[in-house]
C-alpha cells in the first residue's frame, strides 16, 4: 500500500493518523511518498492520470486507486478496522460521519482562508480583514462541537471514531493559528474542545502523524 503526499498536509495528516489508529506502521505496513508543494509530483501527468485534482492524499492499494481523504479514512477503517473507528450501529456512524464532512465542506473553508493567508501569502499581499472575518467565522463554528464534547468525550459518544480524526486534525490547527497569531484576538475558552483537544494529541498515532 502507498500513500501518496507531505505529511505538511492536512488531508495527508488524518490518512497517517487512521493509519496510526489502527496499528499500520510506515515502512513496514505501507509506503507514503512526498507530493505536493515543494515535492512536486502531484502536477506530473502519471499523478493526474490517478488524481485528476492534483491534490494529495491518493492512496494505492494494489491496483485500487482510492482519493479524497476522508474516502481514504472510511475505506482504511472499513478494512482494517473492528468496527470501532467506523461504528457498526448505523446513526452512531451517521454522527461521526457527519463531523468528517464539516471538518472538509463547512469548517476547513473558512480556516483554509485564514490559514493560507497567513502562511503562504506574502505580508505586503495579506488581506487582514478577510484572514480575521474567514477565522472568526471558524471560531464560531468550533462552538458547535464544543456543545456536543461538553455532553460527551468524543464527537459522537462515548467511543473515539473517524469523525475525530477528521475534525481532529482541523481543530488542531485552528487552536495553534489562534495561539500563534496576534491580530486574530485570543482564542475561546472552549471547555469542552480543550479537554478533548487534550486527549486526541496524547493519543500516540496523533504524535506519530502531526507532532
Amino acid at each position: 500500500m502507498k500513500i501518496i503526499g507531505r505529511l505538511s498536509s492536512l488531508s495527508v495528516q488524518k490518512v497517517i493518523w487512521c493509519l496510526g489508529e489502527l496499528g499500520r506502521i510506515e515502512g513496514k505496513d505501507y509506503e507514503r511518498i512526498e507530493a505536493g508543494l515543494e515535492f512536486g509530483v502531484n502536477n506530473t501527468a502519471e499523478y493526474l492520470k490517478m488524481n485528476p485534482t492534483g491534490k494529495v492524499p491518493t492512496l494505492v492499494d494494489g491496483d485500487f486507486v482510492l482519493w479524497e481523504s476522508n474516502a481514504i479514512v472510511r475505506y482504511l477503517a472499513a478494512s482494517f478496522g473492528t468496527g470501532g473507528l467506523l461504528p457498526q450501529d448505523l446513526k452512531i456512524r451517521a454522527d461521526s460521519e457527519r463531523w468528517m464532512d464539516w471538518s472538509l465542506g463547512t469548517f476547513w473553508p473558512e480556516l483554509r482562508t485564514a490559514f493560507v493567508g497567513l502562511t503562504r501569502t506574502p505580508k505586503e499581499r495579506r488581506n487582514l480583514p478577510a484572514i480575521k472575518a474567514a477565522f472568526d467565522e471558524g471560531t464560531r463554528q468550533v462552538k458547535w462541537l464544543n456543545e456536543v464534547l461538553l455532553k460527551q468525550p468524543y464527537c459522537a459518544g462515548a467511543n473515539f471514531t473517524v469523525g475525530d480524526i477528521a475534525a481532529g486534525v482541523a481543530v488542531h490547527r485552528w487552536i495553534n493559528i489562534g495561539k500563534q497569531t496576534a491580530i486574530l484576538g485570543v482564542l475561546p475558552a472552549y471547555e469542552g474542545i480543550a479537554s478533548w483537544h487534550k486527549g486526541i494529541i496524547a493519543r500516540p498515532a496523533f504524535q506519530a502523524s502531526l507532532a
